[in-house]
């Protein structure tokens, strides 16, 4: 965590890190548990999502490119008003991130029309990023059912469920999570108003004047972002029909044939969503050729380069929870959280402690479900627990405490509005603290009323 907090890559000190932890227990042991179970687990990671990540850091790319992103920002802003900024932000922001656009893409795009609304509207710049943040990195990354981002499709393979997982859990959480940002955030520009403070003076990186003519109409804009929640479901659906439980084929490696099997239950949720982005990019193309053909060369090569470092960062967590999972010192942290009497509970504290240590909700999910969800699995079927629940609790913990202040969301979001942690964090740190509450309430609910 200080090595990500002081910026180093987390790609070297992640296994450095782990490495240290096995010399400090058994120091005959780092070669065979480097190459054994950090690498192994590392890209046994990169095999199952990185085609989610690029494909998602493309699709996010040409909707930046043929300037939907634009159009959708406009058009919602159009209809709620000026007067109502941070409204007009929050679902801008959530309408991008459900519908597949990457939340570092939604910084770029809604900023200088967040800014230009803020200083019209003469609400102060600090609360900025807080307003982008409720609307990017909360409710739409992890708890309604359905959104494409990777926080909801980790939890796929670990408890065999689909991204539509509990859906009334899912939308109550998220509701909840709005309601309160929202009225959170309002309090502070009403108490912003009444001390007379303003949008502020001397700040940095502030947004060129919008070029607001040649938008494209606002249904094309909205169409990719349609067909990709569309067509999951309907992949989502064809493919268990399809394949039934299992699929396998031949693979005659260096003139040995092999039989290679596939549990489909395990995959269909990343191969649907793999499928679904592959049909949001060819919509894109399909209404904006002539404005993509020419830079989608460049801008590939970025939103690949993004791609590979957000797969490669969070896989290297992914082998360092498996050694610091593997080690002595763990199970006493398993034997202290197996106290914790609910299961729900149980996952909820783990996935969000570990998000908040390694500053990332898919690395701290992928940590904490690679070491305990066999134990949860188990836990919650002696309980009677779907595993459609444990998906949802998993997924909405992970975006908890994971926006410390050395988040990498968090660290990109303040420097593109130019504003530092001293001038804007607590706000975002109030939205994280009702976001780990949000999970809270879910059980609640579940527990009150067998909602799922």
């Amino acid at each position: 965590m200080l090595a990500a907090y002081r910026g180093y890559s987390v790609i070297l000190f992640a296994p450095i890190a782990a490495m240290v932890a096995v010399f400090f227990t058994a120091p005959a042991q780092m070669p065979p548990m480097f190459t054994g179970l950090f690498m192994d687990r590392m890209v046994v990671f990169v095999k199952n999502f990185l085609p989610v990540f690029v494909l998602g850091s493309v699709f996010g790319k040409v909707i930046e490119l043929s300037g939907f992103s634009k159009s959708i920002v406009a058009s919602v802003i159009a209809i709620v008003g000026n007067r109502r900024a941070m409204l007009s932000i929050v679902l801008v922001g959530a309408l991008l991130t459900y519908g597949g656009v990457s939340l570092f893409v939604v910084v770029f795009a809604v900023y200088p029309f967040a800014a230009e609304m803020f200083r019209q509207g003469g609400i102060p710049k600090r609360l900025l990023p807080a307003t982008i943040a409720l609307g990017a990195f909360t409710f739409t990354m992890d708890a309604f059912p359905g959104t494409p981002q990777i926080q909801n499709i980790i939890p796929t393979t670990f408890f065999k469920t689909n991204i539509y997982a509990a859906p009334w859990l899912g939308t109550i959480g998220g509701l909840f999570v709005f309601g309160c940002g929202m009225f959170y955030l309002e309090r502070q520009r009403r108490l912003a108003s009444t001390s007379g403070e303003g949008y502020g003076i001397g700040h940095f990186n502030e947004p060129a004047a919008l070029d607001r003519d040649n938008l494209v109409h606002p249904v094309v804009a909205l169409a990719p972002l349609v067909v990709v929640g569309v067509m999951n479901l309907v992949f989502l659906r064809a493919i268990t029909a399809f394949y039934g439980e299992t699929v396998s084929f031949a693979s005659a490696a260096a003139g040995k044939a092999e039989i290679v099997v596939q549990q489909t239950k395990t995959m269909s949720g990343i191969w649907a969503i793999e499928g679904a982005l592959i049909m949001g990019i060819t919509t894109v193309f399909f209404f904006s050729w002539r404005a993509l053909v020419h830079r989608f060369l460049e801008g590939s090569k970025k939103a690949i380069e993004g791609a590979l470092l957000a797969t490669m960062n969070t896989a290297s967590e992914y082998g360092f929870g498996a050694v610091i999972a593997a080690l002595p010192g763990f199970l006493t942290i398993m034997e202290s959280l197996k106290k914790v009497p609910n299961v729900l509970l149980n996952e909820a504290i783990t996935v969000t402690s570990l998000s908040g240590i390694t500053g990332s909700a898919s690395g701290g999910l992928s940590i904490a479900l690679a070491a305990m969800a066999e134990q949860f699995c188990d836990a919650a079927k002696d309980a009677g627990i779907p595993m459609e629940v444990l998906h949802r609790v998993a997924a909405m913990a992970s975006g908890g405490m994971d926006t410390l202040p050395h988040n990498g969301a968090v660290i990109t979001l303040l420097a593109v509005t130019g504003l530092t942690h001293k001038q804007a964090y607590r706000d975002i740190f109030i939205i994280t603290t009702i976001k780990t509450a949000a999970v809270f309430v879910v059980i609640g609910v579940f527990y009150a009323t067998g909602l799922v």
